[in-house]
């Protein structure tokens, strides 16, 4: 047994608060809320969302947004560490799901690492909320035998590839298998997975980007893989946003688009 760990008093939580509106938060998610007296929040969490925390908790900001000046990985680390050694009962609290894209699992072997075990309540995460939204599901027997959620957001910092993702072959994978692509972070790398997907997926092959997914101001674009980045700098879309690619979306209600979209044929 660790001995360190007999002295730990403290408890931690790593809470997925959905993809932003509070109404989709699990019951789980809200009890721990409730009862954290340090909040580590990530960007993406509402106010809405930081109205369940107990009064008199400390509510810690550690926003982590592509294109923005964010928390080094590592201090966010420390700072729940600490605060569970100083016996408080912390929750981190991540847009979506902890372990989608969330970090989550790096944070979970740092804290084991520690001597500390981890808790984890899962969020709904942004790509299925996404699909949800315009009312047309991930997976159907007619359209699409599963699905790949792949990050579009390349790992930076010292022995990083520039792109670790090799699109070309997920292209091909997804039209052979028949899968749906949900790539994340993706947008402004728009013109280069563009690029490389119609090496694998036919140009007509139906695409959605979704911005802010389940909140009220969400928007979004219906288009096909070879109109991709023309028509994201034409909208004026930028992060948050999930890009959807894959025949499912080929059931999408011509009712649902917006003025001016593209529509899919069938």
């Amino acid at each position: 047994m660790n001995n360190a760990s007999t002295l730990i008093t403290g408890r931690c939580t790593l809470v997925g608060a959905g993809p932003g509106d509070p109404e989709l938060l699990t019951i789980k998610a809200v009890k721990a809320i409730q009862a954290a007296t340090v909040l580590l929040v990530d960007d993406l969490v509402s106010d809405e969302i930081l109205a369940y925390a107990r009064p008199g908790a400390r509510i810690v900001h550690v926003g982590k947004r592509g294109g923005c000046k964010s928390t080094p990985q590592a201090f966010i680390e420390r700072l729940m560490i600490t605060a569970v050694r100083e016996g408080e009962t912390v929750v981190r609290l991540k847009g979506g799901d902890p372990f989608i894209f969330g970090r989550g699992g790096e944070e979970v072997e740092h804290l084991r690492e520690a001597g500390i075990e981890c808790a984890v309540v899962n969020g709904i995460t942004a790509g299925l909320a996404a699909v949800t939204s315009l009312g047309v599901p991930l997976t159907h027997r007619d359209h699409a035998q599963g699905v790949v959620f792949v990050t579009g957001h390349a790992k930076t910092g010292a022995g990083a590839q520039d792109d670790p993702t090799d699109w070309r072959a997920l292209a091909a994978m997804a039209h052979n298998a028949r899968l749906t692509l949900v790539i994340y972070m993706g947008v402004s790398g728009a013109a280069r997975i563009e690029r490389e997907l119609l090496q694998g997926l036919p140009g007509d092959t139906p695409v959605a980007v979704v911005q802010h997914a389940s909140l009220p101001h969400q928007r979004h674009i219906a288009t096909t893989l070879d109109g991709l980045q023309a028509r994201i700098a034409e909208a004026g879309l930028a992060s948050p946003a999930v890009i959807v690619v894959g025949d499912v979306l080929r059931g999408l209600a011509a009712a649902a688009l917006p003025a001016g979209a593209d529509r899919f044929g069938t």
